[in-house]
């Protein structure tokens, strides 16, 4: 059997959350941190991908006539626009720097 080994980058904010759960005491080094956080964020996403799963599902088990809409066409990816304009703004502010 052969170890695969990987490496990640991480920002300076990154390392320093990491850090600052070691010195928490939650985590024994940034490494089991690293992983820790990680494991956590996977579990969460899968959750939300549970949940979401099954709200689809039990909408579509609803007749046609039933459903309502979501929210007004025009505006219905105005927050995902508003997150990918300010994505966007911080990562060239952070270019500039």
């Amino acid at each position: 059997m052969t170890a695969h080994k990987q490496s990640v980058s991480f920002t300076n904010a990154d390392f320093a959350f990491a850090r600052e759960l070691v010195e928490a005491g939650e985590y024994p080094n940034v490494s089991a941190a690293v992983s820790g956080e990680m494991a956590r964020a996977k579990a969460a996403r899968e959750r939300e991908l549970q949940m979401l799963e099954a709200e689809v599902q039990r909408r579509l088990a609803w007749p046609a006539d039933q459903w309502e809409p979501v929210a007004v066409v025009e505006t219905f990816t105005s927050y995902a626009r508003e997150y990918l304009v300010r994505l966007k703004s911080a990562k060239e502010s952070r270019a500039k720097s």
